[in-house]
């Protein structure tokens, strides 16, 4: 088997021993002209759902090219039943949320808007290629799809009774002791709020859902993209695969 190649790329295209893969122009021009690669050159191809394979570059050009894959170089590596709701702030804020729950081991992103989101719309394909950056350079084999902007309470009315939903409230104590108390389960979701915080009709009706459970990050009132990290981090610290 040959060594890992370094530089990664996520492809919409099914991949196996002899599978070609041709290239989008934007793929051609960051692998040749960016990154100078040349026929005989390895890169590292990943489709969200065969592993990595070592593929070798047969044609190059500076619109187009193609890859043949040789060999599987790491099996497809499936995260936690994660998802991840949280209302959107900043650009380069919510771009900083993305990308780091697509590297932390979110299995879906939900933008939620909430009563007090300042954000009406989101750009979701930009949100998605952050996620897609995200996995080629953390070395994951899986691409957590960004869903576009819903409305919170729409999105708890058709919830699944299945999902226990992490609820993270400032007003509380305790997070890891809530998490290890919290029922069995598989499916799981972290909701994180808005700069300002959730209203309080929107605090009644999490806490009167069976299936929510609402933790506390600590002492200190974190900044929203910090909040989603550390509680990415302390699920998968005291839930997930770490």
């Amino acid at each position: 088997m040959s060594s890992r190649a370094k530089i990664r790329l996520y492809v919409e295209h099914p991949l196996g021993a002899g599978q070609t893969v041709p290239l989008s122009r934007d793929q051609a021009h960051y692998l040749f002209g960016v990154m100078r690669l040349a026929e005989g050159a390895q890169v590292a191809l990943f489709n969200g759902s065969e592993g990595e394979w070592t593929a070798e570059v047969v044609e190059a050009g500076k619109r187009g090219g193609v890859l043949a894959c040789r060999d599987q170089a790491a099996p497809q590596m499936m995260p936690p039943d994660l998802w991840l709701l949280f209302a959107p702030i900043k650009k380069a804020r919510t771009d900083f949320i993305v990308e780091k729950a697509a590297e932390m081991g979110a299995a879906r992103i939900i933008p939620v808007q909430t009563d007090f989101t300042n954000a009406e719309r989101i750009r979701q394909d930009r949100l998605q290629a952050h996620a897609v950056e995200a996995a080629e350079q953390c070395g994951g084999t899986f691409v957590p799809p960004v869903d576009d902007l819903q409305k919170l309470d729409r999105l708890l009315a058709d919830w699944p009774e299945d999902r226990h939903l992490i609820f993270c409230d400032e007003s509380l104590v305790g997070a890891r002791a809530a998490l290890e108390a919290a029922p069995k389960g598989e499916k799981w979701a972290i909701l994180i709020g808005p700069e300002g915080g959730f209203s309080e009709t929107e605090r009644d009706r999490l806490r009167s859902r069976s299936y929510c459970t609402a933790v506390s990050l600590g002492p200190r009132i974190l900044r929203a993209d910090t909040a989603a990290v550390a509680a990415l981090t302390l699920f998968q610290s005291t839930r997930g695969d770490w």
